[in-house]
Parts: structure tokens; C-alpha cells; sequence
């Protein structure tokens, strides 16, 4: 979890790689072809049929707490909330978005970043002007609704780095049949 351009996506990735489950990118399961938005009722769905195909687990990267509430929140057993300084957010903003309009680098099912988006509320540097100091009231705060979830947040390219390491496969215990076991995560606490 965490605002725009903090690496939720990066990050998951690598979480997920490091646990041996798969990655759900909910921008991807939002965001039809056209910029088209599912509606809230197909978002869910969408959402709930990645985590019946993923049953020994998942990582997940967003937020979207409009359309799902506490969808995500209450099928997880750690968030993770990412949260650097606000100015290396917005240079990744910059930098990332910029990038991707000129390379016409695909996102989700065929969208583009457009030129013409830099005139929009919603261009991505613009939003974590305007969102980037909420989430760290929010994201604590909706985690704490969930009495199940651990909080972990990591606000350095170092926090991060040490979270993944920390994760160490073991090999599955003898009887078992899902092979949930394979992951031999310590506790890592909120920094």
C-alpha cells in the first residue's frame, strides 16, 4: 500500500518472487482497455477471482479502498505501506510519467501515458502533490481496522532491501499438501 510513485508495484513484485506466490496488480484489474474504469461491483469480482486462483497466497499492490473497502484488507495477513519522502515520490512521479509518455511504454491493457494527460487533474505528478501526506494518516489507520493484519512500513530503499532478504524458503513439512509452508518469514517491525 502506499500513494502514487512510492513502488508499490516494484516492491510487490519482488515480495512475491522472494514468498513463491503471485503478484495481483490491482491497476492492471481496473483499468480497461481505453482507460476504461471497472465499475465496483466487476473490480471485486475481478479481485476475488485472483485470490481463489492464488490459494497459498498472494501479494497485492494498491489501494483502491473506493471501489473495494476492506476487500483486500481483511483476505490479508500483513500490509506493507510504503512510505518515502514526499520529494523522492514526486521525482519518481516526474521522471516515471515522463519516461512513459515518450516511450509509449504500455500499462495496463493497451493504455499509454498521452501527452495530453499532462492538462489533467489526475496526471500522476499532480496527484501525489495533492495525496501524497494523506496516506500516512489513511493507510495506518485503515490497517488498524483489521485486528488479523501485522503493519509494516518501510519508508527507504534500505528498509525495503532488508524485508525482501528476510524472507528465506524452507522446504515443505512432511504431510502437507498445499505447500503453504514454504516461506519462513521472521517478524519485522514498524519502523
Amino acid at each position: 500500500m502506499g500513494g502514487s510513485s512510492t513502488g508499490k508495484t516494484t516492491v510487490s513484485r519482488r515480495l512475491a518472487a522472494a514468498l513463491g506466490v503471485p503478484h495481483i496488480e490491482l491497476d492492471a484489474l481496473h483499468h480497461g482497455p481505453g482507460w476504461q474504469e471497472a465499475p465496483a461491483d466487476a473490480f471485486q469480482a475481478s479481485v476475488r477471482a485472483a485470490f481463489a486462483a492464488a490459494p497459498d497466497g498472494w501479494v497485492v499492490d494498491g489501494n483502491y479502498r473506493s471501489k473495494l473497502g476492506s476487500l483486500v484488507l481483511e483476505a490479508a495477513d500483513t500490509a506493507v505501506f510504503l512510505d518515502p519522502p514526499f520529494l523522492r515520490t514526486l521525482w519518481r512521479a516526474l521522471s516515471r510519467t515522463i519516461r512513459r509518455t515518450f516511450t509509449r511504454e504500455e500499462l495496463w491493457n493497451g493504455n499509454t501515458e498521452r501527452i495530453r494527460h499532462v492538462l489533467r487533474r489526475d496526471w500522476i505528478p499532480f496527484w501525489v502533490i495533492r495525496t501524497h501526506r494523506n496516506y500516512s494518516r489513511e493507510i495506518p489507520a485503515r490497517v488498524a481496522e483489521q485486528p488479523q493484519l501485522a503493519l509494516i512500513r518501510l519508508r527507504s530503499d534500505a528498509e525495503i532491501d532488508a524485508l525482501v532478504q528476510s524472507i528465506q524458503a524452507i522446504e515443505p513439512m512432511s504431510g502437507s499438501s498445499n505447500g503453504s509452508e514454504r516461506q519462513n518469514t521472521p517478524p519485522f517491525v514498524e519502523t
